[in-house]
């Protein structure tokens, strides 16, 4: 027999709650190794951009130049919120005028400075889209992300909840 309390007389009885228990809190990130701390990376500086990719693998082979290691979904989508949280969230925008960025930007300029690859981000993307299946929403993730109700705390636990997921599954 299971014990209740109601205000502050205990009664003794049966469990007959008829609703769902409520879901589990979403467990914090793993620890990330060092080599794989660079949570939200500063923007490559004009002249980084203007470097060929050829040129630049010439130069990490003479090791004058390291170039960002692709980490694997789940840490990608923990990197994706802490970027968010770095530059600034905003909706109806890939990247706003003033610098801030929603989920696919985010995404976007991850790929960019080479910290997630195409493969990773698209199995990335999978996650989102089954945490938003799962919620019973029939859109995609970046339409969802500019919905006037969202805020950038429901995104979060979104994004974290999709690497949650992730990290589940071994990606």
């Amino acid at each position: 027999m299971a014990s209740t309390t109601v205000g502050l007389v205990p009664k003794q009885g049966p469990d007959t709650r008829t609703t769902r228990p409520p879901a589990p809190r979403l467990a914090p990130p793993a620890v990330i190794p060092p080599v794989l701390a660079i949570w939200a990376p500063d923007p490559p500086t004009w002249g980084q951009r203007l470097i060929p990719k050829t040129v630049r693998a010439g130069m990490v082979d003479l090791g004058l130049w390291v170039e960002p290691r692709p980490l694997k979904p789940s840490f990608h989508l923990v990197q994706v919120i802490q970027v968010l949280e770095r530059y600034g969230w905003c909706q109806s925008f890939d990247f706003s005028p003033t610098g801030k960025m929603c989920i696919r930007g985010a995404q976007t300029f991850l790929e960019s400075t080479g910290h997630v690859s195409a493969i990773g981000r698209s199995k990335a993307v999978n996650y989102l889209q089954s945490v938003l299946y799962r919620q019973g929403v029939d859109m995609m993730f970046w339409a969802w992300n500019d919905l006037s109700s969202n805020t950038f705390g429901g995104v979060r636990a979104m994004i974290s909840r999709a690497s949650d997921i992730a990290r589940k599954n071994g990606d």
